[in-house]
């Protein structure tokens, strides 16, 4: 089977990880793929905070799931409140994505970021690392403080959309392949 297709189909959300860093050159290829992503009028708007400080990625995931637990959906609540939560699984590198805002000629940055998400994580599962993407932070970035977002690196006059938590593996991260919905394929010929 073709190797980017195989690729596509073995990439899963990975909920498992080991604690060692990822290597600096293993994380610059990840980064590389996103910065190629497809971006509309090549405006690649994109801005990637590479977040490898324990301290801080635990602040965002405390702050997101105090968020949870006061959502007004069930099940984001009783997920807030598992024992022993993490929003980013325990990974050891955290990558935020930042979309530039405003312009003219940018048409949907948050499509083009999330070109570059889709980038980084078959970059990442073609190396043997794993990824999560998370969109519960959300939920943090709408609340955060200026002060907190500048922490994370976020340039002036970006808005953070996404994090991606990245990292090795855990032997135990086993996940079979969700079946895939029916009827998802119309021709017109």
């Amino acid at each position: 089977m073709n190797l980017v297709l195989e690729t596509i189909k073995n990439r899963r959300s990975i909920r498992r990880y080991l604690p060692q860093q990822i290597r600096d050159e293993e994380l610059s290829l990840i980064l590389e793929a996103g910065v190629w992503a497809p971006s509309a009028h090549n405006e690649q708007p994109w801005h990637f905070s590479v977040i490898q400080k324990e301290e801080l990625i635990d602040m965002m995931s405390e702050k997101t799931i105090a968020m949870m637990k006061k959502s007004r959906l069930e099940w984001v609540r009783k997920m807030g409140e598992r024992e022993g939560f993490h929003v980013f699984y325990n990974a050891p590198t955290v990558i935020v994505v930042s979309g530039k805002t405003g312009g003219e000629a940018l048409l949907k940055p948050i499509a083009d970021c999330s070109a570059a998400i889709q980038n980084i994580l078959l970059a990442a599962e073609s190396l043997g690392i794993g990824t999560c993407w998370i969109g519960f932070t959300g939920l943090f970035f709408v609340t955060a403080t200026k002060e907190e977002l500048q922490n994370l690196g976020i340039p002036e006059g970006y808005e953070p959309f996404y994090s991606i938590a990245v990292g090795y593996k855990s032997p135990d991260h086993l996940y079979s392949a969700p079946r895939r919905k029916q009827n998802a394929i119309t021709y017109i010929r």
